[in-house]
């Protein structure tokens, strides 16, 4: 849309990272934020994901200044981001949204990280984080287990890399057919046998 039709003003957004969305397995291109108007869905800009690339955890308290663009024909505000600061939340300051009672008996959140450098996406990495998006998905563990893309992990001749957290358990030289078996070696399904698949070795 023209600008002629667009109203354009700077923003700046305090609240707490609620996480990433990813396009394409492995993209970051918005980042969500809660604060105490609401959530806001915020547009990267390149600069902007540079800066928080494999930095940011969700709960981080951030302060974001950038653009937001409001459709006159429409009404819709699209927000985009160009500078991102981790702070310390303002006393005082809570978000609306509340946040969710953890059940008593809910393990704590894991992690696998995914390095997102050349090297390991053009040797499969790229399809790895698709298969473990979509066997997290299949497995009803996708609120259990999130996949945190991050800088290199000096292992650029093993790839694709990745780390499982917690343990910090690494693998290299990793394929997409080798996620289900890396699935059961750390999130075992209680309901199912057994897994018959070749356990995976970690790299050392």
């Amino acid at each position: 849309m023209s600008k002629k039709y667009q109203q354009i003003s700077p923003f700046i957004l305090e609240g707490r990272f609620l996480g990433f969305e990813i396009e394409d397995g492995f993209k970051i291109k918005r980042l969500n934020l809660a604060t105490a108007e609401g959530e806001y869905c915020i547009k990267l800009a390149k600069e902007a994901k540079a800066s928080v690339r494999g930095v940011l955890t969700p709960g981080d308290w951030l302060i974001i200044t950038g653009e937001k663009r409001i459709n006159l024909e429409t009404d819709e505000v699209k927000y985009k981001a160009y500078l991102i600061r981790q702070t310390s939340p303002a006393q005082g300051f809570a978000p609306c949204l509340p946040v969710p009672a953890t059940p008593a008996k809910a393990k704590p959140q894991a992690t696998i990280l995914v390095c997102q450098k050349s090297d390991c996406m053009k040797r499969g990495g790229k399809a790895v984080c698709q298969a473990l998006q979509a066997e997290l998905r299949d497995r009803g563990l996708q609120d259990q287990v999130t996949i945190k893309m991050t800088g290199c992990m000096k292992q650029c001749k093993e790839a694709p890399n990745l780390v499982v957290m917690p343990g910090k358990t690494r693998y290299s030289r990793l394929q997409a057919a080798d996620v289900p078996a890396l699935l059961d070696q750390h999130f075992p399904q209680p309901t199912t046998p057994a897994p018959t698949s070749p356990e995976l070795v970690p790299a050392h």
